[in-house]
């Protein structure tokens, strides 16, 4: 019953997450899109920076940002920050229900002499102690280079990522990584710019000119969110696809998407501004596939052809170590505790259940050593290699 309540918890957050991330995101795209479209009003005003016409759902809008505020408030003011808010705090409860309560399993690598509650500090310390120095930064560097402050962001993200490989697993890394990143966002919104926002508003209905460097943060750290969300949504879909957290050099695959998704989304913003700087999409494919090939493993089936060579595995050898290492997840019933149903429905019943999971066993078991969880079988590499001689071989059952 615990792990159906677990299972159930997990669709239910994951549902959650995903619904009000949408709305946050949507909003964030929506308006550095209006920013970056804005042109000059054919009747100006004072004070307004500029205007954009829309049409959607068979109306017309007709769109207008002030430099800082209008001279009077409306009635009405539509605030955007509680999506920003509720995928943060479901996003915790989702890190605490998988990867705090399974930290054995999920978080800390099976080489790492680390307890379950330091590990769970340390990612903790990691979210507080990150959006503190991102926040120093920024403030440290107000008025000058954008592009600069943004490399060195580059860096530091990508040797957070280096640094936690060391302790936790991969699917970890990226995890923490990416709640890192999403920490940054919803503190972007909480600390910088409702309140930039609400001090704006305070000085209208002071009857003082309101501060214009508080419009001018609350813009910058609107448009970080904007180039980090890319980062944040592969991390969420990597989870599936273990040749990029499984690779011995998954921090440095983690840059260099992060690095080409950043550019995907510039191409997007300038071309938002009028300007097609098309080269950006061919260099970003040609990045995408130069990674993958590089990040290919160096044997087995993608590898030389002595890979099948040697003396050939009896399927026998290959049955007992499923048995030994994967059976208690992947059968009808798992013994696993963390699982009531097999997961992904897969099982290891017949041989012909293993021959057609050869592939898979290959991605996460020989090359991407993902599977078993933590290792918490102790499969050995020499295992590791049998298996993947068995599937090069053709994967033969009798």
């Amino acid at each position: 019953m615990e792990a159906l309540v677990s299972e159930w918890l997990n669709l239910l957050l994951r549902w959650f997450h995903i619904t009000v991330g949408i709305g946050w995101i949507g909003t964030s795209f929506f308006f550095i899109w209006l920013d970056l479209a804005l042109h000059p009003q054919d009747r100006p005003e004072t004070g307004v920076y500029g205007e954009a016409w829309l049409v959607h759902g068979g109306g017309f809008y007709r769109m207008t940002k002030y430099l800082v505020a209008p001279e009077r408030l409306p009635a009405t003011l539509h605030w955007f920050k509680w999506e920003a808010y509720l995928t943060w705090l479901s996003g915790l409860c989702l890190l605490a229900l998988i990867y705090f309560i399974g930290a054995r399993v999920y978080l800390i690598a099976p080489t790492a002499d680390i307890a379950p509650a330091a590990a769970i500090a340390l990612s903790l310390a990691l979210l507080a102690v990150g959006w503190l120095a991102y926040d120093a930064l920024c403030t440290a560097m107000r008025g000058k280079s954008d592009l600069l402050l943004g490399g060195i962001l580059f860096f530091a993200v990508a040797a957070i990522a280096f640094g936690l490989n060391r302790v936790f697993t991969g699917r970890g890394t990226y995890v923490m990584v990416g709640a890192l990143l999403g920490t940054i966002m919803a503190a972007n919104v909480f600390r910088v710019i409702i309140p930039n926002q609400k001090r704006i508003i305070a000085a209208l209905l002071e009857g003082r000119p309101p501060d214009a460097t508080l419009a001018q943060a609350g813009k910058q750290r609107s448009l970080h969110n904007n180039y980090i969300t890319l980062p944040v949504l592969f991390i969420m879909l990597s989870g599936h696809y273990p040749a990029t957290f499984g690779h011995p050099y998954n921090w440095l695959i983690l840059a260099a998407l992060a690095l080409i998704s950043v550019g995907v989304r510039h191409y997007l913003n300038l071309l938002d501004q009028g300007r097609n700087a098309f080269w950006i999409l061919p260099a970003a494919a040609v990045a995408t596939i130069a990674l993958a090939v590089a990040s290919a493993p160096r044997q087995g089936l993608f590898g030389s052809p002595d890979a099948a060579e040697g003396e050939p595995v009896g399927f026998a050898k290959v049955s007992e170590i499923v048995t030994t290492h994967c059976v208690a997840c992947h059968s009808t019933r798992p013994t696993h505790p963390a699982f009531q149903i097999p997961p992904k429905g897969v099982v290891f019943i017949t041989p012909e259940d293993i021959r057609r999971q050869s592939l898979a066993i290959y991605a996460q078991v020989v090359s991407a050593n993902v599977m078993p969880l933590g290792n918490a079988t102790e499969m050995t590499d020499e295992e590791r290699a049998l298996l993947g001689r068995w599937i090069v071989q053709g994967a033969k059952i009798n």
